[in-house]
């Protein structure tokens, strides 16, 4: 019987749980999903490979849980950040720092994109997650329209397009060379919605 880590089966299941999502995680940063196996991962967490399917049937299942649990985070994360912001500019600039310093698989992963490599069922599920992110922009977009900050526009056509600008750019590391492209990138962000160019100055 496997040993149990904590005082109750339920901080035991939760422990193994993180294990095998930072095995995932690390993993997938190193080789990519679609070349990862179950074993693989279980043998990276510690974990042994029968007792994986006490947890999760398949690598999918296992990919679906730990995605939901990192949006759910990330998404907490910036809901808070977003708490005492209410000027429209300011919460978009919130939403684009956060996204660039948002250090996910979606971002990292080499290989094919996740939803390539999974069946149709897992990448809709993906697809879910993900939107949890989206409508965060879209509330901001549409809160900035209503208060005339921003020009009506097509707020479910605009948010791919914000969203695959800002995952779709390498930062620097640090110091003054990513500042300057963090400021650089808010304010393309601002323009590309319309917010006028007299409230564009740097946060």
């Amino acid at each position: 019987m496997p040993k149990i880590i904590g005082s109750t089966l339920a901080e035991h299941r939760e422990h193994v749980r993180s294990q095998l999502f930072d095995a995932l995680s690390r993993l997938m940063s190193e080789a990519g999903f679609d070349s990862v196996s179950l074993a693989d991962i279980a043998a990276a967490a510690g974990v042994g490979r029968t007792s994986v399917y006490n947890h999760f049937p398949d690598k999918e299942s296992l990919l679906l849980s730990f995605i939901e649990h990192e949006t759910s985070k990330y998404v907490a994360d910036l809901r808070a950040s977003l708490q005492d912001v209410d000027d429209p500019e300011q919460q978009l600039r919130v939403y684009v720092r956060e996204q660039i310093d948002l250090k996910t698989i979606y971002h990292v992963t080499p290989g094919p994109d996740l939803r390539s490599v999974v069946s149709g069922s897992t990448a809709a599920r993906l697809r879910e997650h993900v939107g949890q992110v989206t409508d965060l922009l879209a509330g901001i977009l549409r809160g900035g329209i209503a208060a005339g900050r921003l020009p009506d526009q097509d707020v479910d056509a605009v948010v791919p397009l914000i969203n695959s600008c800002l995952s779709g750019r390498t930062f620097p590391d640090g110091g003054p060379e990513r500042a300057r492209a963090v400021e650089a990138t808010e304010r393309f962000v601002l323009r590309a919605v319309g917010m006028r160019e007299g409230a564009l100055a740097p946060s």
